[in-house]
């Protein structure tokens, strides 16, 4: 007897949430249903693509290679001349 209260009460809070949220619901089922009607749009491209007329963007040329460096193996370099130019520059007050 308990579970068909249950079953009861727990269809009533359904029932309840479903008359609470059903305008925001078929107005939402409105507004897919009408976009998905619509038309697509053009994305601001008017012309036809085989139209020689139609304006296109600027093509220019970058290499791909243009910023290559060789990282082929070089004779080493002495290591404290080499750490002296990256190491922190002394403060002039001394500190």
């Amino acid at each position: 007897m308990s579970a068909y209260f249950c079953l009861c009460s727990a269809a009533a809070r359904w029932r309840s949430l479903l008359l609470q949220y059903r305008l925001p619901l078929l107005l939402a089922a409105i507004a897919l249903t009408i976009q998905g009607c619509a038309p697509p749009q053009q994305l601001g491209r008017n012309a036809a693509a085989s139209d020689p007329a139609a304006p296109a963007a600027a093509v220019g040329y970058r290499s791909a290679f243009g910023s290559y460096q060789s990282r082929r193996p070089v004779e080493p370099m002495p290591w404290r001349e080499r750490n002296e130019q990256v190491a922190p520059k002394p403060k002039a007050d001394g500190q």
